[in-house]
């Protein structure tokens, strides 16, 4: 999973513009727990940046998708600073993500077995405390080698979406 944030803050500290990405692995369904994370902060960060990045995923500051993803990784690879080149269409279902030495992923539309015309499909959820609206692409391609994960993906499910999480009521 990658994300990039155009507006917002962890405390005093501004995240605008923050790309990070996390590298998750399950032995089995996600909610049995026991995964595997590693999470890489692009290396533009700043290193205030970066510590507002490392105790969001922690899940110890609120956030119920960081707290659920911390509960259920309770093995941590750390946090790393990187490169990291992130493209996103979300109406057009395109998307790319690319960590030199971490993993790449490639994301198209959904296409048609016979006409090869692209489809469109989303996932609704009003009130979603994960995303409101996603777009759901294919991911064409993905392939992760860090330290403790490695795995390859090729035509398997991809969702694009904004998100607006926070733990101010």
């Amino acid at each position: 999973m990658a994300w990039r944030i155009d507006d917002g803050h962890f405390g005093g500290t501004s995240l605008d513009g923050v790309v990070f990405a996390s590298v998750l692995w399950f032995p089995g369904p996600v909610h049995e727990g026991n995964g595997k994370v590693l999470y890489v902060v692009d290396d533009k960060a700043t290193p205030a940046q970066r510590a507002a990045i490392e105790g969001l995923a922690s899940g110890e500051h609120g956030g119920a998708a960081f707290e659920i993803f911390s509960a259920v990784t309770p093995n941590k690879l750390g946090v790393i600073s990187a490169p990291i080149t992130f493209e996103s269409q979300r109406d057009g279902r395109i998307g790319k993500i690319s960590i030199p030495g971490i993993g790449e992923t490639t994301i198209e539309p959904i296409k048609n077995p016979v006409t090869g015309e692209t489809h469109r499909a989303r996932i609704d959820l009003p009130n979603g405390f994960e995303f409101k609206l996603a777009e759901v692409g294919n991911t064409a391609a993905c392939t992760v080698n860090a330290a403790g994960v490695s795995f390859e993906l090729a035509n398997t499910y991809a969702q694009l979406n904004r998100f607006d999480w926070t733990n101010e009521v």
